[in-house]
């Protein structure tokens, strides 16, 4: 039997494995399986809490996509892998604390037993760093996506994003443009493509297609995404609201040469047991 934490961030679901102690186990068709809303458990992602590689990091956590595929980084997921620590008696509310992804360490602060910020790290640009095929750096790229011309912005919190500004999100474009967006061969490992609507210069709304999962209710990196595209472009202020499917996260980044951080909440459903391994 397989113990597990059903747990999200804003709606965007997990399971949590303790893998402190125990080797995580699970091969690509063991994670689609446990995945199944129907059949199984059903995640947006997978989670494993790990004994840490990097000496300076006090634990490690792996993320898996529905579909098996492996992520380098989950904003929300970081926020309920504290909490999951906190809970555990394994970390101190109020103390910072850094835990290792797989594209970094990054930096955690319990506010409470259910609030959680982050240090993100610094957004990259660079096209080589997202990976995102351009010649030059740019805050605007023109691609075509399923025949339609759209402006993006390509930045990595850790993994691929795809940002598009939209004068509003109830429409059938982004329905139709975010999987071929996902997909784009532009993008040499996939991106999460963002679609968002500026209210203020202090207030984004935003809906992400995850590549490897779908549609997600909320999306912690995307939400650093959009932030960081709209503030390289002068758009947003250092401190930003966005509001996703559902629910908030508070961004702050102060520009270039600075850590991005991002303040939500984390939440337990349920423990459970599952018999698939």
């Amino acid at each position: 039997m397989l113990r597990f934490s059903k747990m999200h961030g804003l709606g965007n679901d997990f399971v949590v494995l303790d893998c402190r102690t125990t080797p995580f186990v699970l091969d690509e068709a063991g994670i689609r399986a446990l995945a199944d809303r129907r059949t199984g458990v059903g995640f947006d992602q997978l989670l494993s809490v790990e004994p840490a590689r990097d000496p300076s990091c006090a634990f490690y956590y792996g993320i898996w996509n529905t579909d098996g595929s492996p992520a380098r980084q989950c904003g929300n997921g970081v926020r309920c892998v504290a909490a999951w620590l906190f809970r555990a008696g394994a970390l101190t509310a109020d103390e910072p604390v850094r835990l290792e992804s797989p594209s970094g360490p990054v930096t955690v602060r319990l506010l409470s037993a259910h609030e959680v910020t982050v240090e993100m790290g610094e957004p990259q640009f660079a096209p080589d760093r997202i990976p995102f095929a351009a010649d030059t750096e740019s805050t605007r790229y023109m691609i075509d996506v399923d025949g339609t011309l759209l402006e993006i912005g390509a930045v990595s919190m850790g993994n691929p994003h795809a940002v598009a500004l939209v004068n509003e999100l109830a429409n059938s474009t982004a329905d139709r443009l975010g999987p071929a967006l996902t997909t784009h061969p532009r993008f040499a490992e996939g991106a999460n493509a963002g679609f968002v609507e500026r209210l203020s210069r202090q207030h984004l709304k935003l809906r992400v297609h995850e590549r490897g999962v779908g549609w997600t209710l909320a999306c912690g990196t995307g939400a650093c995404a959009a932030v960081a595209v709209l503030r390289q472009r002068g758009e947003v202020d250092e401190q930003v609201r966005v509001d996703l499917p559902g629910g908030s996260l508070r961004i702050a980044w102060p520009g270039p040469g600075h850590a991005l951080w991002m303040t939500g909440p984390a939440a337990f459903a349920f423990e459970g047991e599952w018999p698939g391994v």
